[in-house]
């Protein structure tokens, strides 16, 4: 008795990965919107879930800081990066930036959980999307660094042309903004741009 193969399914074409990035990109953003909108209901409650730094409890914030927002203003401040650095994300390589995406999430937040209290007279909570748009943003500009790819050079350098300004912000300066959070963020898309192109510098 013969078996018939298994169907294997098609790969995706550059158009299938382009639209399930910007759908989750998208997603993303609408769901920023929707935790303040709840945030703003329950009096801004939900902040207390952001990250507190060196207590045990606090490493629960890595997971939900990068959701939570400190009003409308702080939330609109950091949408568009979001908007802008996700779709050119997506547009680099999707598998690889969802990648990066999870490294920077919890590998930054891990890094403003050790060291977030620093340089501040008060007990801090960290919250907001910046940590995860900085380690975007670096992960963009290095990547073709690593990698050597013409393309994601190109990239790089139309990503700092734009956006370069803002790395001032993994300084200490304004109060009430985590420069630990961006600091640690931007670490980490440093990190993920050298880990995802190993591949890449052995060929």
């Amino acid at each position: 008795m013969s078996m018939s193969p298994p169907d294997v399914p098609a790969p995706l074409t550059r158009r299938d990965r382009w639209s399930i990035g910007t759908t989750l990109v998208l997603g993303y953003l609408a769901l920023l919107y929707a935790v303040e909108l709840a945030d703003q209901w329950d009096r801004h409650r939900l902040d207390r879930y952001g990250i507190r730094p060196l207590e045990t409890d606090g490493l629960w914030g890595i997971l939900f800081a990068p959701l939570l927002h400190a009003g409308w203003q702080h939330l609109n401040a950091n949408a568009g990066a979001v908007l802008v650095l996700g779709l050119v994300g997506v547009l680099a390589g999707l598998g690889r930036f969802l990648l990066a995406t999870a490294v920077i999430w919890l590998l930054g937040g891990f890094g403003t959980w050790l060291i977030g209290d620093i340089g501040s007279p008060w007990h801090t909570v960290h919250i907001g999307a910046s940590g995860l748009i900085f380690g975007w943003l670096l992960f963009l500009i290095v990547q073709g660094f690593f990698s050597r790819k013409p393309g994601q050079v190109l990239i790089g350098a139309a990503v700092f042309f734009c956006y370069g300004a803002v790395l001032w912000g993994v300084l200490p300066g304004q109060p009430g903004v985590s420069w630990q959070g961006h600091l640690c963020g931007a670490l980490a898309g440093v990190f993920a741009a050298f880990a995802l192109s190993g591949r890449s510098r052995t060929a």
